[in-house]
């Protein structure tokens, strides 16, 4: 048997814009501790966003080699992001740098909506370092998510209900996956509503679930700091299905998702978990219909993208010979110059 260990991380995850940094925010508060330096604060976060800055970059330079995005909507990213983070160089980079933070406290909060794509990284390396992992999943109603990202991260495409699309289906692949992955796990799922209206029983029942030795002997001055700093203004964004242009059958999807986390949240039972299988399964049939038929318009683009590549090079090639001096360029023979034309492109071959 295995002695006890006292350290503990907790992971805040779920969707961007979904009470992760309030949450991150309170753990701190009470005496977690966050690795520093965070990012800093800005207007889309005046609190601040509870995030290690070498995660953040960490997660950021995964994603690039992954070719996923943050909020990505295709089931397959989480294919190719387990791909690049399962090689061993990555797994002792992450484990060392945990380890450098267990020497400043054993009890530890990492928050980044990034997280989710890289649990597993995140779980080895916990293991590595003797620790235990606790997830606690963020959960806000949809519509405010998509629509706190409109507002504070602008729009994505040539209008606001292609953003709107694009960001509803990202949140029920992240979700669905989030809770995918951390089945099984020491995991809590909390509802921004509830962290706003009344954080000390969502938080200090995790304290409990968790055996957080921070949150169980929080001092009175640590319980009013966090009430300072939790402010309910901070839901500041709250529209509904009548605010965002999103299609009926995905409407329904996500209405379905937030039913089956809700009840998880409640219940924690094998018959909830089953139906975020099935709605994972939906999702990932929908998201094929949707790739199918807008095969013509990725086809369309990609060709438009080589025409594009080929009058730049073209222009590119243009330019250097006009650099050359007329005089240099009329020594030239002309059957050697209608040569040098179809070389560069100046001139096509019948």
């Amino acid at each position: 048997m295995t002695e006890p260990t006292s350290r503990r991380v907790v992971f805040v995850v779920g969707s961007g814009r979904s009470g992760t940094s309030t949450m991150a925010g309170a753990l701190k508060t009470l005496g977690l501790h966050v690795p520093q330096p965070e990012v800093v604060a800005d207007a889309t976060n005046p609190k601040g966003f509870g995030e290690p800055r070498w995660v953040v970059d960490l997660h950021t330079e995964l994603l690039a080699r992954s070719n996923v995005q943050v909020s990505d909507a295709r089931p397959r990213a989480w294919l190719d992001t387990g791909t690049t983070s399962g090689d061993h160089a990555t797994r002792a980079r992450v484990a060392s740098w945990l380890e450098e933070q267990f020497s400043v406290a054993d009890e530890l909060v990492v928050k980044d909506p990034r997280a989710a794509w890289f649990l597993g990284l995140w779980r080895a390396a916990a293991d590595r370092c003797g620790a235990t992992s606790s997830y606690v999943t963020m959960l806000r109603p949809v519509t405010e998510v998509v629509g706190s990202k409109q507002t504070y991260y602008g729009r994505m495409g040539a209008g606001s209900d292609q953003g709107a699309v694009t960001r509803t289906a990202a949140w029920v692949n992240m979700m669905l996956h989030t809770e995918r992955a951390t089945r099984g796990q020491q995991r809590a799922f909390v509802h921004y509503g509830d962290l706003l209206d009344d954080w000390t029983q969502p938080v200090f029942a995790l304290g409990e679930a968790f055996d957080l030795a921070a949150v169980k002997t929080a001092m009175a001055v640590d319980i009013a700091e966090v009430h300072r700093f939790i402010d309910p203004s901070l839901r500041r964004v709250t529209m509904t299905w009548d605010d965002i242009g999103v299609p009926t059958r995905l409407r329904e999807l996500a209405d379905e998702t937030w039913q089956a986390l809700d009840a998880i949240a409640a219940d924690d039972s094998t018959k909830n978990q089953e139906t975020c299988d099935q709605l994972r399964a939906a999702y990932a049939e929908q998201y094929a219909e949707a790739e199918a038929f807008a095969h013509s318009t990725v086809v369309a683009q990609r060709r438009a993208a080589a025409a594009e590549a080929r009058r730049e090079a073209g222009q590119a090639a243009r330019s250097g010979a006009d650099r050359v001096p007329h005089a240099v360029r009329a020594m030239v023979p002309p059957t050697a110059r209608q040569k040098l034309r179809k070389v560069i492109g100046r001139e096509r071959p019948a």
